[in-house]
């Protein structure tokens, strides 16, 4: 019998095995990632701001217009507020609307698989497939911390696009191509981060620059100015115009109360995680292969690493991005792998995609999908409209549940509304690091009841407050409310009744 067609330990492949061996790496990449992740969906749901997504992109179906100031809380309200991921938070709408809470958890979870598999997509020019998914696991797993089905996920795959328009482009010592336009107005109607899109085409250009021959540079350097120009005007093409970025510069802004918000705090190191591991890995893989980059492209390594070290939600950034950046120097330096001629078998495209749909609509319709029951106090919210609180001051991340319900909010995850002042002084009384800031927040803003979580020191301080009573308490919240006629209690010594 002949050997043709056996594999190495002698083995021949069936048709089957055959057909699905021709499916690209990428697709089985993604395809595993996004079963993964619509196995794991409660987590997609953890976050608080997922439900003031929805409402807003309901509204904007409903109302057929998007939101130019702030209808939800009543310390803002009618504030100047407008939403640059309105298309993001529209599709969120839909999905639930669709399908309930698998809606938003199935969209999460294919903007994330996609852009995954282009990732490894991308490599496999530079790198064997094993190498290129080893790569991306590597990134999914310092990213997945940040898998919440919020607008972000939906312009992950867009961001890898268009950065590598940008990489193939410097590469080339060309110009990138005009095609790459409508991926930055489709970032920006998809969420605020298509700032960094128009900031990396700077370094891109510098290092097209630095590759290019002298005598090339001045006319490289002129069309890629045009291209950033019509960049810029292209991220213009959303409902609000200009605006969108400067309610990107406004969430930039909010400086002293960036530490106070989890994803926008440092990356930290006090124990050995994902990230750091996958850093010290990369840094030894360096030192050991001697990379060498030019200068612009070590200043676009360090500077996504310190956006990445600074925040926590600019790890996949990080993660994504950095891979980039480095492919083409080093499959240069260490050889590209070598290309192997494949035939792609749509059939086993087909088959791998109707079997992700089929596995997902099983899953889906046997499994119940329910948002973060810590960011979802029904009870204590039920005896809040039972007794007709309307001035609740609450904790932020509570306000996204608020919204749903139509109870005004104190605040919530919209801190670019709020500013760092507002955001600051909160959370210090809250925490009662300001503890006559705290009785301040309940009498300037006319506080009739408080939904706070059993651990945040505010609300024991509560318990002692002459004037306030608690109502109700659970492992979730803790509520409560101001008894008629009083303003500016005195605190009680401690061990007295409540």
């Amino acid at each position: 019998m002949s050997i043709a067609g056996l594999d190495h330990i002698g083995h021949k492949p069936g048709t089957a095995e055959k057909t699905l061996g021709q499916v690209p790496a990428w697709l089985w990449f993604g395809a595993g990632l996004f079963l993964l992740f619509v196995i794991g969906g409660n987590r997609a749901l953890q976050d608080a701001d997922t439900y003031w997504q929805i409402v807003v992109g309901q509204s904007i179906i409903d109302h057929r217009a998007l939101p130019q100031t702030d209808v939800y809380s009543f310390t803002r309200f009618g504030a100047p507020w407008i939403s640059s991921s309105w298309l993001a938070q529209v599709l969120y709408a839909a999905s639930y609307a669709m399908s309930g809470w698998a809606g938003p958890v199935i969209l999460a979870a294919l903007g994330t698989a996609a852009a995954f598999a282009l990732l490894v997509h991308i490599l496999c020019r530079y790198f064997s497939a094993a190498h290129a998914i080893i790569v991306a696991m590597a990134a999914v797993l310092m990213s997945a911390h940040h898998f919440v089905a919020r607008p972000h996920l939906l312009a992950l795959p867009v961001m890898v696009a268009w950065v590598y328009g940008l990489v193939k482009a410097s590469d080339g010592r060309r110009v990138p191509s005009l095609w790459l336009l409508p991926l930055i107005m489709l970032w920006a109607n998809l969420h605020g981060g298509f700032v960094l899109g128009l900031a990396l085409i700077a370094p891109f250009a510098l290092d097209a620059l630095w590759n290019a021959e002298a005598s090339q540079r001045v006319s490289l350097a002129l069309r890629w100015m045009a291209f950033g120009i019509c960049a810029l005007v292209a991220s213009w093409i959303t409902p609000y115009g200009w605006n969108s970025l400067l309610a990107a510069r406004q969430i930039l802004d909010l400086g002293d109360a960036m530490p106070l918000i989890a994803e926008w705090q440092a990356a930290d190191f006090s124990s050995l995680g994902v990230f750091e591991i996958c850093l010290l890995a990369a840094v030894a893989a360096a030192l050991w292969r001697g990379i060498v980059l030019s200068p612009p492209r070590i200043l676009l390594v360090l500077g996504l690493l310190h956006m990445a070290l600074s925040h926590n939600r600019n790890i996949e950034v990080f993660a994504l991005l950095t891979p980039l950046v480095v492919a083409g120097p080093l499959a240069a330096q260490l050889g590209r792998a070598e290309a192997v001629a494949r035939t792609r078998s749509w059939i086993g495209v087909a088959a791998v995609v109707l079997g992700v749909v089929v596995a997902t609509t099983a899953f889906a319709v046997s499994h119940t999908f329910s948002p973060m029951a810590a960011q979802t106090p029904v009870a204590a919210v039920d005896v809040l409209k039972a007794r007709k609180a309307s001035r609740i001051l609450h904790n932020a991340g509570f306000g996204g549940y608020l919204i749903t319900q139509g109870i005004p909010t104190f605040f919530d995850g919209r801190g670019e509304l709020y500013g760092a002042p507002f955001l600051v002084r909160t959370f210090d009384a809250l925490a009662l690091r300001d503890v006559d800031g705290f009785l301040g927040l309940l009498d300037s803003y006319k506080i009739d009841a408080t939904l706070l979580t059993p651990d945040t020191p505010a609300a024991g301080l509560l318990d002692r407050l002459d004037g306030w009573q608690r109502i109700h308490a659970d492992g979730i919240a803790v509520v409560h409310v101001r008894k008629p006629g009083t303003a500016n209690p005195a605190i009680k010594p401690e061990g007295a009744a409540r």
